[in-house]
């Protein structure tokens, strides 16, 4: 099996059970933004690779990946490819007609759907085997009554988010980079994790050196400002991130990093609020450390 070294836990978590029965598992790493190694991805297909799977966007960074350019190179070695969309899905154009992906999976929640729902998209090529059974629910994939009103309500949300894509570009993307400008001018040390333009619009990764990244997420939730420390499928995990790690981002901003993830609904007002929090919460926690970045 083929995959990525910063994928989510969905896809890290399948591939380490299949690792413990056997099979061979290569994760081919990213470069320091966050991007795919396209050479290497190319190196790590093999004669006897039974499947690759990759993201489009990561989950924690926000980095796309180029996945139907991976999806073909997996073709033309007649490898299966699946793809984790759901980062990808209502913030940046994703069409699988006509191209190179096997197989793609969705999550509802992502776009503005009902959580706990979601779609797995496989192309009509690709033959595969049931994981439940009992059935003909999904054309005898996947056997049990199916979540009616969270279908329909998914598909509504795609449809608005279809509508709403043009504005990802035009109105969140500029408000997520003052954002970051913001906090990058006023937080001394402030490092900005993944590539600067090759990422979804809405997503921003940032560390703070010298602080506890849950330390800030809870003042900043004081204060009504809600963010991350990376997957929420990690929270409550003292390891450091895996995404980070990868990316070989410095020990002190990687237990001081947060994720930030803004919305059709946010506001200049928000953007202006929340920088001028998170540096108070920054500021705050240093003297109380007594640490702070060297100042060049």
């Amino acid at each position: 099996m083929v995959t990525s070294a910063v994928e989510h836990p969905c896809i890290r978590e399948v591939c380490a059970w299949f690792k413990g029965r056997g099979y061979e598992v290569t994760e081919v790493g990213v470069g320091r933004d966050g991007t795919m190694d396209m050479a290497a991805w190319k190196a790590a297909l093999r004669p006897d690779t039974a499947v690759a799977t990759a993201m489009a966007a990561n989950n924690e960074t926000g980095v796309i990946f180029p996945y139907v350019e991976m999806a073909a190179a997996c073709a033309e070695k007649g490898i299966p490819f699946h793809c984790d969309g759901v980062q990808a899905a209502g913030k940046i154009p994703v069409s699988l007609k006509d191209g190179p992906v096997s197989s793609m999976t969705l999550a509802a929640h992502k776009f503005g759907g009902p959580k706990g729902v979601g779609a797995l998209y496989i192309r009509r090529s690709v033959r595969m085997k049931p994981l439940l059974l009992g059935g003909h629910q999904e054309r005898g994939r996947r056997a049990g009554t199916e979540n009616v009103a969270g279908i329909v309500g998914m598909g509504a949300a795609a449809e608005f988010a279809l509508r709403s894509l043009p504005l990802e570009e035009t109105q969140v993307r500029p408000l997520r980079d003052r954002l970051e400008a913001l906090i990058l001018e006023r937080v001394h040390g402030a490092m900005r994790h993944g590539h600067k333009e090759l990422r979804v619009p809405n997503t921003s990764n940032l560390g703070f050196p010298f602080v506890e990244g849950e330390a800030v997420l809870l003042i900043l939730s004081q204060f009504g400002v809600c963010v991350s420390i990376g997957s929420a499928c990690s929270s409550g995990s003292t390891e450091p991130s895996h995404v980070l790690k990868a990316m070989q981002v410095p020990q002190t901003h990687i237990y001081g990093s947060l994720r930030f993830s803004l919305g059709l609904d946010t506001t200049p007002d928000d953007i202006e609020y929340t920088a001028a929090k998170a540096a108070e919460a920054v500021e705050k926690l240093r003297k109380v450390s007594g640490k702070e970045p060297a100042r060049r």
